[in-house]
């Protein structure tokens, strides 16, 4: 009995999407890249909120774990259009770390004005790369990623917007 199993290569997954090879190459590999950062993001705001502490506690943990929500919920709608677009994807925690470009925080303490700016400004770092992407999907015409990133740009500023206000008058 033959147990071999066939392995798939790139052009096994030339999946019929109306855009040019280029375009699906190009949109397919910045987005599994944007795919790495969202996990990073996803599981330092998950950090933070189980590692919340002091006199703001139950506020910041319920932010946090809003934010949270919102931001895993961008990860099944991106990988599957990156494989719509017959690209592949994330495959491991390994491939998210090897791919990510935000910087994970493994400290034992972290002071929750900390935790509120550091995860402020990886929100604001994650819309700043988005905006190319969508440059490269209206490019290339490729306006159903394009409407994904649309909204996902707006929930990513309004994160940076909570977390800039909520940090509004501390040293934050």
């Amino acid at each position: 009995m033959n147990t071999t199993v066939k392995s798939h290569t790139a052009y096994d997954l030339k999946t019929p999407t109306g855009l040019c090879t280029n375009a699906t190459k190009d949109i397919g590999a910045a987005a599994t890249v944007l795919l790495a950062d969202i996990f990073a993001l996803y599981l330092k705001t998950k950090n933070f909120h189980w590692h919340m502490s002091g006199p703001h506690f139950r506020d910041y943990h319920r932010l946090l774990d809003d934010q949270s929500a919102e931001i895993v919920a961008m990860t099944d709608p991106l990988a599957e259009r990156v494989r719509a677009l017959g690209a592949g994807t994330i495959k491991s925690i390994g491939d998210i770390s090897r791919r990510q470009r935000l910087q994970d925080n493994d400290a034992d303490f972290v002071h929750p004005h900390e935790m509120l700016a550091e995860l402020r400004q990886d929100n604001a770092t994650l819309v700043a790369s988005m905006r190319p992407m969508h440059d490269l999907c209206d490019e290339y015409g490729d306006v159903a990623t394009g409407s994904l990133l649309e909204n996902w740009i707006d929930e990513s500023e309004k994160r940076v917007w909570f977390l800039f206000e909520t940090l509004r008058g501390t040293n934050g």
